[in-house]
């Protein structure tokens, strides 16, 4: 029986030991606002983004020397009433204010509810389960869903509702791209879908229907598939994974302990629709699947000047890993290999991305897929709490402390990781070695050997020459995602702990 006892903290519970009188970061004066004004909010996210985002200093309206007096630091902060709008318009060309064509900041984000927020990077959400994406109907701006996935004991998987089935409404409402998000993610915690067929990339509405109802505090398996299949005599282990939890480290690591009991040599990791989350995590994936060597370097983090220099070099510095982290601190269970077959997309970003580079100084890495998302960025969860010697940075164990009146917290991006070859320029993407796209007619079975891109990955493993068809007839697109709805979305996290250099 699996146990959720841990939470995702940030960096929350592992700097204690830190003392104010010589360690910390220390940010140098900032404005305080009029004490009368109703800025709290904006005022939080002003200061932490000062100290802590990545872009710092390349953002006018965050550099120190901004504002000359308190009163013109007011009426900034006041200029911008709604706290999210506030957010958006301090990061650097952020996708919400200036597209996704000029975006420099993609995926910072903003949740007026941190609890919601830290409760949903645990993997803890409202949902019924399903995991689909959205796409255009035609050149209309009418859309339709495609399901991708059931979560295995959520309400979806007790529908008649499974992989490749499409919708086109919601209550009886044809989907549009102006209402999808009322219907899909309101607060309606229960809806109706109408479902629909393809034919010769034609859709067409059918008479069924499927009731689908959110359940609070639902937790995501992220570990869909774990198995090992036997290819001509090899045995290759086929790993699902969708994504980074550290709640479920464990069940990750007895997952490879399978693998190596049933003598798998080979490794295909399907990560196409991962969209990330814990750094640590991947870390202990890549030790996995290349080994426990814990004297080489995975990934290194780059940070904004003012808290670069406020960290150890050890600090900034993650190696392979040889245990699961405590209370566990079980030996991991390393498949030990010179390659890895990962199956990865655009719905694959940060966590995942994270691992196909942290890996690819040391072994082969062929990417089956697609481009992948390009997010080479880390965040960590601020909230109103600056006294402390990390300012504003979330602690499960300094509830008391986050300002009663301010409930906002904010994820910024706030550094890179490069790898051991100190390569870490992919915005655009990680581009794939064997280019293979999803087909809508042909989505096929998970963990199935017949469906395509597992097939494809397999038929390299084993170099057979058996004359497959992998024509893609009608190319899986879309605009969004179930996944990206969620307050995590596509975010990259830090959980680890920083030794502080003496000031």
């Amino acid at each position: 029986m699996k146990k959720y006892s841990f939470l995702f903290l940030g960096l929350s519970l592992l700097l204690a030991s830190c003392s104010n009188d010589d360690n910390g970061i220390k940010p140098g004066p900032t404005p305080d606002p009029d004490p009368t004004a109703d800025v709290a909010a904006q005022n939080f996210m002003w200061k932490a983004m000062n100290l802590w985002y990545f872009w710092q200093g390349d953002v006018p309206d965050l550099a120190d020397d901004r504002f000359s007096t308190n009163a013109e630091y007011t009426a900034f902060l006041e200029s911008y009433p709604d706290p999210e709008n506030f957010y958006y318009s301090i990061c650097n060309d952020h996708e919400r204010i200036v597209g996704e064509e000029t975006a420099i900041d993609r995926f910072s984000f903003a949740n007026e509810d941190y609890k919601e927020l830290v409760n949903s990077l645990s993997g803890i959400s409202q949902s019924n389960g399903l995991e689909f994406r959205l796409s255009y109907i035609g050149n209309t701006n009418d859309v339709f869903g495609y399901v991708l996935y059931v979560w295995p004991g959520s309400n979806a998987s007790t529908k008649d509702i499974q992989r490749g089935d499409f919708f086109t409404r919601v209550d009886g409402i044809q989907l549009t791209d102006s209402n999808y998000t009322e219907l899909l993610f309101g607060n309606n915690s229960t809806y109706t879908l109408g479902m629909a067929t393809v034919e010769n990339e034609t859709i067409s509405n059918n008479d069924k229907e499927v009731q689908l109802t959110k359940i609070e505090n639902q937790i995501e398996d992220p570990i869909l598939i774990a198995e090992t299949l036997d290819v001509n005599g090899t045995k290759v282990a086929y790993l699902m994974y969708n994504r980074f939890l550290s709640s479920f480290n464990e069940d990750l690591n007895d997952a490879f302990a399978k693998f190596k009991t049933d003598g798998a040599t080979e490794l295909v990791l399907d990560m196409r629709y991962n969209p990330g989350g814990n750094v640590n995590t991947s870390r202990l994936l890549a030790s996995m699947i290349y080994g426990t060597k814990t004297q080489e370097v995975y990934i290194r983090q780059r940070w904004n000047s003012k808290v670069q220099a406020a960290f150890s070099d050890a600090s900034l510095t993650d190696y392979f890993e040889s245990n699961t982290p405590p209370p566990a601190n079980s030996p991991i269970n390393s498949l030990n290999l010179n390659r890895v077959f990962v199956i990865a997309t655009n719905g694959s970003a940060s966590a995942s991305e994270l691992v196909m580079n942290g890996l690819e100084p040391y072994i082969d890495v062929i990417h089956i897929g697609t481009t992948t998302r390009g997010k080479n960025e880390f965040s960590i969860t601020l909230v109103d709490d600056p006294d402390q010697d990390l300012p504003f940075l979330y602690s499960s164990s300094r509830e008391g402390d986050i300002n009663p009146n301010n409930s906002w917290g904010i994820q910024p991006l706030v550094g890179r990781n490069e790898n051991a070859d100190g390569f870490y320029d992919y915005t655009s993407g990680l581009v794939p070695d064997i280019t293979l796209g999803e087909d809508l007619t042909n989505l096929g079975v998970l963990g199935d050997v017949n469906e395509p891109l597992l097939a494809r990955a397999l038929q390299e493993i084993s170099g057979g020459s058996a004359k497959i068809d992998f024509t893609v007839e009608m190319p899986a697109e879309s605009f969004t995602s179930s996944r990206l709805h969620t307050p995590v979305k596509d975010n990259m996290y830090l959980d680890k702990p920083l030794k502080f250099n003496k000031y």
